[in-house]
């Protein structure tokens, strides 16, 4: 294990929530888009369900992308700047079916203050570990969707949106068998 499992749980949220706007596809659409994602990433606390909502999830969704591929100064201002503007104060928490894990915005904050200040506090944990380079661009060629390598020998280099390393190993095996013939 690399992170603690809330900033493991955080971090992959993140990268799924950049990913929706990945390869120019849009798929936090609509306000029931954002439900469906939220469901699926088990989140909780208060919701507005409305169009307002869906915006701060969209404009978050930029600030984080581009806290992805920043260098450690920049992510370290950006990172300070989601907890600043939540008055971040982290508390231990245990809810639902999650054991003790740490919180800094109350259940009833605005959604993107609670999703950021979340992703804030797994980002200061990837910068205090020095393990910013875990924080990866898939690296086919036609994708611009985020990777986050949590392997133990740094070997993840393609996302989950779709097949890139399929197409990658293929396209290798076909390079291969083109020189061997």
């Amino acid at each position: 294990m690399v992170f603690a499992p809330d900033t493991e749980i955080a971090l992959r949220a993140v990268v799924n929530l950049i990913n929706t706007a990945a390869n120019g596809r849009e798929s936090l659409a609509r306000v029931a888009d954002l439900d469906e994602f939220l469901q699926s990433e088990g989140f909780s606390g208060a919701r507005a369900g409305d169009a307002a909502e869906l915006s701060s999830v969209h404009e978050l969704r930029g600030r984080l992308a581009a806290l992805w591929t920043a260098d450690e100064d920049s992510a370290v201002a950006g990172v300070n700047r989601l907890l600043r503007e939540a008055n971040a104060l982290p508390q231990l928490m245990k809810h639902d079916e999650w054991d003790w894990h740490l919180h800094a915005t109350a259940r009833d904050a605005p959604l993107a203050e609670r999703m950021g200040t979340e992703a804030a506090m797994a980002l200061a944990d990837v910068i205090r570990s020095k393990e910013m380079d875990r924080m990866l661009v898939c690296e086919a060629e036609d994708c611009d969707a985020v990777v986050l390598d949590l392997s133990r020998n740094r070997s993840k280099r393609y996302c989950d949106t779709g097949n890139c390393a399929n197409r990658a190993h293929v396209a290798a095996y076909r390079a291969r068998q083109a020189t061997v013939r």
